[in-house]
């Protein structure tokens, strides 16, 4: 038996001082309730999918509310979710005018064929699914067309997503050694229409299998799919090394390789932890029994109670 656990990030990169207390707060209570989900007869798919959610409500985080915003000023979000026993996956790129990517990339998943919807596509398939539409204002914030007008003006890098406030994730193991990973995100700060980043890409933004565990990315998107990080760490893992290390290295050699930063969390298939990013900061979360361990700077590791 394995000890249940829901492992949650919210977005690596500069993340400013001011962002980080909300950002704390709400990776814990994204774990929380993933958690409560897992410990209450929920899938590993229910319980990564119920974290997301969370955060994609969040205004802290860019992803779902508070995503950035293309070089029009729109939102376009991308999403995966995927299950380790079958290797079942579902995503969406460039979707607009909903709230939840994650639920209609898991809606890909059951009810489709396919493994990837994007653009039109997938917001005609989420609308004949039921899912409901939201007016692409409502998913503006100030924050983001602020941050699309610094963008526009040239004080903000191209390659840090909305100056740190990233991609959300998670990963969760249950006591049989299922395990399953959700990813969403808005993408980058004033990309062009239609750009779709690594976060639906299986093996780049987010991969399972119960053979070794799952993996949940988060970072500047192009490097993460030249570099395939979430597979590329689960192989490391293949070949021996702890999740904790596999983490580490995996963001470790992508940096050294193609640039830019990123970071990943990753739970293996008996509950081992791994928690790696080579940006500044990276948001992350976890609940495992009484406890919820969270951080944000490297040295970071807070405990409170559940």
């Amino acid at each position: 038996m394995v000890e249940p656990v829901v492992l949650v990030h919210g977005g690596a990169g500069n993340i400013s001082i001011n962002r980080v207390e909300p950002k704390l707060v709400g990776v814990c209570t994204a774990a929380r309730r993933g958690y409560k989900v897992l410990i209450s007869g929920g899938s590993v798919i229910d319980a990564v999918q119920s974290a997301v959610q969370y955060m994609e409500d969040d205004e802290a985080f860019n992803a779902g509310y508070g995503s950035v915003l293309n070089v029009d000023g729109e939102v376009e979000m991308d999403a995966i979710i995927m299950e380790g026993r079958e290797l079942k996956t579902g995503s969406v790129g460039a979707i607009k005018n909903v709230a939840h990517p994650v639920d209609v990339a898991r809606l890909v998943m059951e009810k489709t064929p396919h493994v990837m919807l994007v653009g039109e596509g997938a917001k005609q398939f989420a609308s004949e699914q039921g899912v409901p539409d939201v007016p692409i204002g409502q998913l503006v914030t100030k924050f983001a067309k602020e941050s699309l007008e610094k963008r526009k003006a040239g004080s903000v890098s191209t390659t840090t997503e909305l100056g740190g406030v990233g991609t959300v994730g998670a990963v969760a193991v249950d006591a049989q050694g299922h395990v399953a990973v959700a990813t969403s995100t808005g993408g980058i700060n004033g990309k062009l229409v239609g750009r779709v980043g690594d976060t639906p890409v299986p093996g780049c933004g987010g991969y399972a299998d119960d053979n070794i565990g799952a993996v949940s990315t988060t970072g500047h998107g192009e490097s993460i799919m030249k570099f395939c990080l979430a597979r590329t760490i689960l192989t490391f893992m293949e070949q021996g090394k702890s999740a904790s290390e596999a983490t580490l290295d995996g963001c470790t050699a992508m940096t050294r390789r193609v640039g830019n930063t990123a970071g990943a969390i990753t739970v293996s298939n008996r509950g081992d932890i791994g928690i790696g990013f080579t940006s500044e900061r990276m948001a992350w979360a976890y609940q495992e029994g009484g406890k919820v361990y969270s951080g944000i700077n490297k040295e970071d590791k807070f405990c409170e109670d559940a």
